[in-house]
C-alpha cells in the first residue's frame, strides 16, 4: 500500500495532475490512466498504464489532445 506522504507528491507523468488511490491503482484525476501498484511500488510508466474507457491510445488522453502533456 502507498503511504499518504508518497501519494501527496506523486503526479501523472503526462499532465502532472494529482493522483487518487483506487484499490491497487493510482488514477490520474484529470485524464484517467490507471497506474498499478505492486508490492507498494507504483508503476508510473505511461506505457504500462491502463487507459480509461474510450481511449485506444495515449494520444486520445485529454492532456495530450490539449497539449498539456509533457
Amino acid at each position: 500500500m502507498i503511504k499518504e506522504d508518497l501519494l501527496s507528491i506523486l503526479v501523472c507523468p503526462l499532465g502532472k495532475a494529482p493522483l487518487r488511490r483506487e484499490g491497487e491503482f493510482l488514477v490520474c484525476t484529470r485524464c484517467g490512466p490507471r497506474f498499478a501498484v505492486r508490492d507498494g511500488i507504483p508503476d508510473m510508466l505511461i506505457e504500462d498504464a491502463d487507459l480509461p474507457p474510450g481511449c485506444s491510445s495515449i494520444n486520445d488522453l485529454e492532456c495530450v489532445k490539449s497539449g498539456d502533456a509533457k
